[in-house]
């Protein structure tokens, strides 16, 4: 992914990265959307295997070269399902690819479920569903997220005398290689006269103060009406696959892959096989009339 790209929408700006200088109205985009805490560059590796296809891998506001939000906000989950809307109605997209790990899948899974106009494929890295929590649980899971904000408001970001250094530490909280990570960190941090820091908002690691509960998880998968591909990894999130979710998708095809959660980076030709077959699949449905 050679080029860079840089949208302003709502007082934000979306960094991203892409095979293509620009894209051609009649061929969007395909959306690529980052795990929490990850940057666009999680996608490089995937998408070296995918060079005919016009990926566009974003950074979510607060990650990467993206906007932070302002200093009186907060990062709520839709809230970026709010800004993927906003891009693509700036951008006039419409019945786009999009190809979503982990919290990305979800944000992806949300925009699907509630504006059906804008995804007409979606395939899910290591992602299902949504975290949910018991309703009964509520208010603890409001009083944790408040909690934490007030116990670590964002301040001074962990330093590293170089990018190596960075990236072992990322390394040490993943399940990837450390060529992944210097991946990751390479894009995900910046350097100034005191060091090396994450470009991340720190307001990121604040816990939740709402979860959906799975009554609303459930109404949004099964609202989702377009085709889903789940590849799912075989140490990750999902090591068994949870029928009872998998029913409520309206169409979808399960994939199990080595690897763990970042399986789209330490198997990426795999991946990559899986995800353009299932696309050709449907140019093909589309062509000859296949229902």
């Amino acid at each position: 992914m050679q080029y860079a790209h840089s949208f302003q929408v709502g007082g934000l700006t979306w960094a991203g990265l892409s095979h293509d200088e620009s894209f051609a109205d009649d061929k969007p985009p395909i959306l690529c959307l980052h795990g929490w805490l990850d940057n666009a560059a999680s996608f490089l590796p995937l998408a070296a295997k995918l060079s005919n296809e016009p990926l566009l891998a974003l950074d979510f506001p607060g990650h990467g070269h993206s906007s932070h939000r302002s200093a009186d906000a907060h990062y709520y989950f839709f809230d970026w399902v709010h800004d993927l809307v906003a891009l693509c109605r700036q951008q006039q997209w419409q019945q786009l690819t999009v190809i979503g790990h982990s919290m990305g899948g979800m944000v992806a899974t949300a925009l699907a479920a509630s504006f059906p106009e804008l995804v007409a494929k979606l395939v899910l890295i290591d992602s299902l569903g949504f975290i949910t929590t018991d309703e009964n649980e509520v208010p603890a899971q409001l009083r944790r997220g408040i909690e934490s904000r007030l116990a670590r408001p964002a301040g001074r970001r962990p330093r590293y005398t170089t990018l190596q250094k960075a990236a072992e530490a990322r390394h040490k909280q993943s399940d990837f290689s450390m060529q992944q990570a210097l991946i990751l960190a390479e894009r995900g941090t910046e350097r100034d006269q005191a060091g090396v820091s994450w470009r991340a908002d720190m307001r990121l690691r604040h816990q939740s103060v709402y979860r959906m509960t799975m009554e609303q998880a459930t109404a949004l998968i099964r609202a989702v009406e377009c085709p889903v591909l789940a590849i799912l990894a075989e140490d990750g999130m999902f090591k068994t696959q949870p029928e009872k979710l998998l029913r409520n998708y309206q169409s979808i095809a399960v994939k199990q892959v080595l690897g763990g959660h970042h399986c789209h980076m330490t198997e990426a030709a795999l991946v990559a096989t899986l995800v353009a077959t299932w696309l050709a699949e449907f140019c093909v449905e589309c062509q000859t009339g296949i229902d």
